[in-house]
């Protein structure tokens, strides 16, 4: 009796082991061990051997990439929640069916976004490096180190999907006031368990909150949907948060504005060029105006574990000629 042959499914990144382990049982799975991010030489390469391909944020498969004309690769499983690394309907045009991984790093996420709210505000990071960079501390005084009070203050969420409702959630316990911007408002259930309120104009909602917090995701549409003239419409005493992608902000501009202090300061966890950071950043960081963080909002082990086991049930359920439970097509975009 022959033996049915493996899929090739070409693996982009290191994994956790539970999941490469899992792959290898099941797949002719080719793993990263180096976890070196791969060249868009052997990216092209991957999509011209590979039958199935499992990308990160770090891949950019763009139309060129996918559009060879020996192009063997049927699935991309993409192993993230945002899919801005992909070309969708590049992908599509071509027959390739594509993946992600939603619903599992929303918690992991939002308490992120919660932890840079916090930080920013009450110096926290300032205050912990003072301890242990050998910096001199004379003690407790009633003046010293003194932040913001987040209770009553007004915190407005860009994209009020599955994490931004987290983040309310969160945020409500601290006694923050919810505000959003939305393509649409939420379910009036959803309104009223956060007592949130909607701003149809994001310009307006910008001109009036103490806190921003960007948790939308990286399409055409949201690419520096905070501007340079949005940006200044941002209160002097306000902060701004953004756990989603760096490509939401004109980051130049928001430096700027928090250089001269017309914005009191950001909390960071992803970067419109990453993994470069902009030296200015790291000088305001230095500062005590912005916390930076390496992209870290997702980075727990369950989180990882669940995203990985997603990707495999994707595999599966398209081997089985089946519509994966995660398809993304191009006008979901």
């Amino acid at each position: 009796m022959s033996v049915k042959k493996k899929p090739l499914v070409v693996v982009t990144r290191k994994l956790p082991d539970s999941i490469e382990t899992r792959m290898r049982e099941l797949f002719d799975a080719r793993l990263n061990l180096d976890d070196e991010p791969m060249s868009p030489e052997a990216l092209a390469e991957a999509v011209r051997t590979a039958d199935i391909l499992v990308p990160t944020v770090t891949d950019e498969l763009t139309e060129e990439i996918l559009q060879q004309p020996d192009c063997r690769l049927k699935l991309i499983a993409n192993f993230g929640n945002g899919i801005d690394n992909i070309n969708v309907a590049a992908a599509h045009a071509r027959g390739i069916t594509v993946t992600n991984t939603p619903k599992v790093l929303t918690e992991d996420t939002a308490d992120m976004t919660m932890a840079l709210i916090l930080a920013v505000p009450r110096r926290l990071i300032e205050g912990a490096t003072l301890l242990t960079e050998g910096k001199d501390w004379a003690g407790w005084s009633p003046t010293w180190m003194l932040g913001r009070r987040l209770g009553g203050k007004r915190l407005g969420i860009i994209g009020m999907g599955r994490i931004g409702q987290a983040v309310a959630r969160r945020a409500r316990s601290f006694g923050l006031q919810i505000h959003y911007h939305n393509r649409r408002p939420v379910a009036p259930k959803i309104a009223d368990e956060l007592s949130a309120t909607y701003w149809e104009s994001l310009d307006q909602m910008l001109a009036r909150m103490d806190i921003i917090s960007v948790n939308c995701p990286h399409t055409p549409a949201t690419f520096h949907l905070l501007s340079a003239r949005r940006l200044k419409l941002i209160r002097k005493d306000a902060y701004v948060v953004n756990t989603a992608r760096g490509e939401v902000i004109d980051e130049e501009t928001l430096t700027k504005l928090i250089e001269s202090g017309d914005i009191a300061g950001a909390g960071l966890d992803v970067f419109e060029n990453e993994p470069a950071v902009n030296p200015k950043l790291v000088r305001l960081a230095k500062q005590g105006k912005v916390v930076l963080m390496p992209h870290m909002g997702s980075a727990t082990i369950e989180g990882r574990v669940e995203m990985g086991e997603k990707v495999i049930i994707n595999i599966r359920t398209f081997l089985d000629n089946h519509k994966p439970p995660d398809r993304v097509l191009p006008h979901m975009l």
